[in-house]
């Protein structure tokens, strides 16, 4: 990646596929941000870049690959292969975490009490949910087209989140087929279930 590569993904902010991190505190929690871009799109993580997207560098490269080792091989099953690279801009070290989006999902990450829990991406946030509904290759177009998805896309593009009972009164319908469609959608790989907190919500799957 090159110093403006580098600057124009900074310049985009966090996001579904995008986060910063100055240092990882512990292996456990970034256990939970690796496993939630494997689960959702995929996604980039930046250490040594602050939230606000100043560049800070990391104090040592190795104790920072160490945890990130750590979490890839031990703290999220399956294990995840993981790319990484240096950058050094000023001198300050950034390292840029590839994930790609995984074939063997759902991947489980494991907190200090040895508990697995599903991490998908709502936005710029790792969320708990307790199923991950793999997204079927055969999605209605028809239905993705239609007013009803467009008017639901450009909610979720706004808010991080939507529960039956908000999409049935956006959109006026009975909250029995907001739900109905939403786990439809679900299931056509559109939005994500977040069901650890009630009611349960939905969040776009690419939320950008």
């Amino acid at each position: 990646m090159t110093r403006n590569q580098l600057d124009d993904l900074i310049a985009r902010g966090e996001g579904t596929r995008l986060e910063f991190k100055r240092t990882i505190s512990t292996s456990h929690r970034i256990a939970r941000t690796l496993a939630a871009f494997a689960n959702t799109a995929g996604g980039t993580l930046l250490i040594g870049v602050a939230d606000d997207g100043r560049v800070v560098g990391v104090p040592s490269e190795l104790r920072e690959m160490r945890r990130i080792e750590e979490a890839t091989d031990r703290l999220v099953d399956p294990p995840l292969a993981v790319s990484y690279e240096v950058q050094k801009p000023d001198g300050r070290v950034i390292l840029i975490i590839t994930v790609a989006e995984s074939e063997e999902k759902p991947h489980y990450a494991i907190d200090e009490h040895s508990r697995r829990t599903i991490y998908v991406r709502a936005k710029d946030k790792s969320v708990p949910t307790s199923k991950l509904i793999l997204g079927s290759e055969n999605a209605d177009a028809h239905l993705l087209k239609s007013p009803t998805v467009r008017t639901l896309v450009q909610y979720l593009r706004r808010n991080e989140s939507i529960t039956d009972d908000k999409l049935a009164k956006l959109i006026n319908i009975s909250a029995y087929r907001a739900g109905k469609l939403l786990r439809q959608l679900a299931e056509q790989g559109l939005l994500l279930l977040i069901d650890k907190q009630r009611p349960t919500r939905y969040t776009l799957k690419l939320g950008e």
